[in-house]
């Protein structure tokens, strides 16, 4: 990859600008990631209380309050792990058809957001990102089902840490890493592809083997994402609206790769209930 400097104010061919002007960019700049940042972070936040609202409505220490599941013609409480059962709603959440619905609303909102973004009002585009993320979070609620709570807040801390480092890296390297982005979305295609062959056979190393992939991919991922983001506005000139939507979307794909990094952490380095 080539080297050259990505901090440079855009300027028109042939011309240069003065250190006012320069300022300025980099004043508009740093407003501008720094709202990609609070959308992130606000999307998790959303995200992260959704989980934990629905995972506490759908569990419960008491088997007498227990739902019953029937198991060889007896009906019996349904207990997850350990002293922990489902409630109704756990049932209706995580066993009932409604889970399909809980799994695909968020496929769907992510593709009308992207697709119709251009035609939406920021703020409209603001909550249907605010429900995207709290949907990841109904979602989501099932890993404190399955992985101690300990192990679920270490690995939010390692990916946390993670993501600050390499988003940090995009923003400041004056590497190109526009090359690295088709190998990267080759790879997260693959990814997919081999996550769902995967539902039907059920192999424990293929598992394995997606989630180390998975978790370079979208290590690069949000580096490349950073850096595009901020050369999309030093050298896209946009401001009022169209930074606002751009903003939203920038939002949407670093918290993307925040969630999906954190979830194949967690397959990786999770400690399971037992």
């Amino acid at each position: 990859m080539s080297d050259f400097d990505r901090n440079a104010p855009a300027a028109p061919f042939g011309t240069s600008i003065g250190r006012a002007e320069a300022a300025a960019i980099d004043a508009g700049l740093r407003a501008y990631m720094l709202s990609v940042y609070n959308y992130m972070v606000l999307g998790l936040a959303i995200t992260g209380l959704a989980a934990l609202g629905i995972y506490m409505l759908s569990v419960t220490g008491d088997a007498a309050t227990a739902a019953k599941v029937l198991r060889n013609g007896v009906e019996v409480p349904a207990r997850v792990a350990g002293n922990m059962y489902l409630t109704q709603i756990g049932v209706a959440m995580f066993v009932s058809p409604l889970k399909w619905v809980v799994i695909f609303a968020p496929l769907g909102l992510v593709f009308a957001l992207s697709f119709g973004i251009e035609r939406m009002k920021p703020a409209t585009a603001q909550l249907m990102f605010w429900a995207y993320a709290a949907l990841v979070g109904l979602s989501l609620g099932s890993i404190f089902m399955v992985y101690t709570h300990t192990s679920i807040v270490r690995v939010f801390f390692i990916t946390a840490a993670s993501f600050g480092a390499l988003s940090l890296w995009g923003y400041t390297t004056q590497r190109d890493l526009t090359g690295m982005g088709s190998f990267l979305i080759m790879g997260l295609f693959g990814v997919i592809l081999a996550s769902v062959v995967n539902l039907f056979l059920g192999s424990s190393m293929l598992q394995f083997i997606v989630s180390v992939v998975g978790v370079l991919v979208f290590a690069g991922l949000t580096a490349w994402d950073t850096q595009r983001l901020k050369n999309e506005y030093i050298y896209g000139a946009m401001e009022g609206v169209v930074a606002q939507r751009a903003a939203i979307m920038g939002a949407l794909s670093l918290y993307l790769n925040f969630i999906n990094l954190f979830t194949l952490l967690l397959q990786l380095l999770g400690q399971r209930e037992e």
